[in-house]
């Protein structure tokens, strides 16, 4: 059979601005739950807070525990001017690899501070234009960065954040991502601890989220796009319990594509991972089959994104497409601060 070789067209589709979500639902569980049963093909309309009738007792639900940090700062020139520095990826203790706009005025020795408690020197300009910094500071760099950093929303939002914390899920806990894992943002504390009541296992993994997030697909082919890398873990505990699950049938259900791309990453051909570290480029896309994860909790994606080729790998791209169409008809809020998705 010959292998489709898509184009990024093949997975657009057409989304009216006000379906993007500007601010998060209040409280978090409220926001609107759309499941798409793909062995039956049916779309049932829920509210989040009813993902539990969902979910059963030995359910493995796999959450990406990266923290958001204050990744935007803006910062001044030597000369005066004025450079928007985006933290991407921690290199060693004082060194990252940072996107600076505009790109020009981040030349190799370039020195530039952050109000007043904060310095770079730009070191290097890797092949994709990113630039490695080394800051010097006085202290903690975490503390000084909640000072002078806010918090890096993507560019679809235009409405001011008034709690900082929203961006963050309710069970993130190491710093790092300078994007939000956003499926996991539906969850509250009161939720998790019903789903525990009822069976449901959890396991903690790692992804700190960078710039793939933020970057379009803008090779045609999509074979020919390049995924940026970013840093993941499987500690002991999540490996012992994933492997569990896979060895009794149970479901490991993925809260968000980065506990996917985690996942993915390190699985064998039955679906078995270890505990390890390291950074992946992995680009999931169809007719991938997934070899770990058994269902998805998701949000809506950006059309001709990454993430929705990612879960097209377990639909279809047709299937999705109709998926998103009907979530557009009916009203649903789209990306980071939008819906949730249950592909079970």
């Amino acid at each position: 059979m010959e292998k489709v070789q898509y184009r990024k067209s093949d997975f657009y589709y057409d989304l009216p601005q006000e379906r993007i979500a500007q601010t998060p639902a209040t409280p978090r569980d409220s926001s609107r739950l759309l499941v798409y049963d793909r062995r039956k093909k049916t779309i049932t309309d829920r509210i989040f807070r009813d993902i539990e009738e969902y979910l059963q007792k030995g359910d493995l639900l796999v959450v990406n525990k990266t923290k958001v940090i204050p990744a935007r700062t803006y910062a001044k020139t030597q000369h005066g001017g004025n450079v928007e520095v985006l933290l991407l990826k921690r290199i060693d203790l004082d060194v990252w690899e940072v996107l600076m706009k505009p790109g020009k005025k981040g030349k190799i020795g370039a020195k530039m501070t952050i109000g007043d408690e904060l310095s770079l020197v730009v070191k290097d300009i890797t092949p994709t234009g990113e630039r490695i910094v080394e800051f010097s500071y006085q202290g903690a760099f975490e503390d000084v960065l909640s000072r002078v950093g806010t918090m890096p929303l993507p560019p679809y939002i235009k409405e001011k954040l008034e709690n900082q914390s929203r961006y963050n899920t309710v069970y993130s806990k190491v710093n790092g991502s300078a994007a939000a894992p956003t499926a996991g943002l539906h969850f509250t504390d009161e939720l998790l601890a019903r789903l525990q009541a009822k069976g449901v296992e959890i396991a903690e993994v790692l992804l700190h989220v960078g710039l793939g997030t933020f970057r379009p697909v803008s090779e045609d082919i999509i074979t020919d796009h390049k995924m940026h890398s970013e840093f993941y873990q499987i500690d002991e505990t999540a490996a012992e319990k994933i492997n569990r699950a896979k060895r009794e049938g149970r479901r490991v259900i993925a809260v968000g594509t980065t506990s996917v791309r985690t996942l993915e990453s390190v699985a064998d051909e039955k679906g078995f991972v270890r505990a390890c570290s390291g950074d992946t480029e992995i680009f999931l896309y169809p007719p991938y089959q997934m070899k770990c994860v058994d269902a998805l909790i998701t949000n809506f994606h950006l059309p001709e994104s990454t993430l929705i080729m990612l879960v097209a790998c377990l639909t279809g791209r047709e299937e999705i497409l109709d998926v998103y169409k009907y979530a557009v008809e009916q009203k649903y809020r789209f990306f980071s601060f939008g819906d949730a998705c249950l592909i079970l």
